[in-house]
């Protein structure tokens, strides 16, 4: 396997950590990984990523993202639920952690192995 397919599994594991706390870290990763150049800086910027104090808009553009493996599949009550989780996130009234533990249960409920393999989902947000 060369060097560059290891950086895009790393970069499958890691894009919605990296997300959750920098857009643009996020932006710039992808850039490179398309370039297929200087690819030693992708794990330079996943490093960085995980230093950046998350916003409410980056944490929400990232549980967003991971929302549309379900919305198709979700139920009507699910979805309700997750709209509920996400407006209460945004209003301080709920935790980013019960947020994300949704999606966790969501993903094994519906198989989503692409999630379920990714860092922010295995070792929690911020780690």
């Amino acid at each position: 396997m060369n060097d560059l397919t290891k950086k895009q599994q790393l970069w499958s594991r890691e894009k919605y950590r990296v997300m959750f706390h920098s857009q643009k870290h996020y932006n710039e990763i992808r850039e490179v990984l398309k370039q297929g150049k200087d690819i030693e800086r992708v794990d330079q910027l996943i490093e960085e990523a995980g230093k950046i104090e998350p916003t409410k808009g980056s944490v929400s553009n990232a549980y967003q993202h991971m929302w549309g493996y379900f919305k198709k599949n979700a139920t009507e009550e699910e979805r309700e639920a997750y709209r509920s989780k996400l407006d209460a996130f945004m209003d301080d009234k709920l935790g980013s952690d019960d947020l994300l533990a949704y999606l966790k249960r969501l993903a094994v409920k519906y198989g989503v192995e692409y999630l379920l393999k990714s860092t922010i989902l295995k070792s929690g947000i911020g780690e």
